[in-house]
């Protein structure tokens, strides 16, 4: 079993910034990745980055060049740098854990609102 918390969201004029974190506890073994994902209401849920316990990344096409995705081996924690906000950008983000056996985890989810 793994726990997953997010926190970091809130309410942002356009142009902002937010940093994101997501901590994991729990049975931490078998790490193999771990990522962001956001989703509005009336959509489904969408890849935003993930990062590889070797550390290569993936990001989204809607946000390459404004987020970065970024790991703390220690503490099993990924964070998501987000500049240059726009209103699209406005979600419940969500944090994925994912086993080498491709067995997943997720969080409750952090909610990021834009403004115009």
């Amino acid at each position: 079993q793994v726990q997953l918390v997010e926190s970091g969201g809130g309410l942002v004029q356009a142009g902002g910034s937010l940093r994101l974190s997501c901590a994991a506890s729990g049975n931490i073994f078998s790490f193999n990745a771990m990522g962001w994902y956001r989703q509005v209401p009336g959509s489904q849920r969408e890849l935003v980055a993930h990062i590889t316990s070797g550390g290569s990344t993936k990001y989204a096409d809607s946000v390459k060049g404004r987020f970065t995705i970024s790991r703390d081996n220690a503490k099993i924690t990924v964070y998501l740098q987000m500049n240059s906000l726009k209103p699209e950008d406005t979600a419940v983000y969500y944090c994925n854990f994912q086993r080498l056996t491709g067995m997943e985890y997720w969080g409750k989810g952090t909610l990021v609102i834009v403004s115009s």
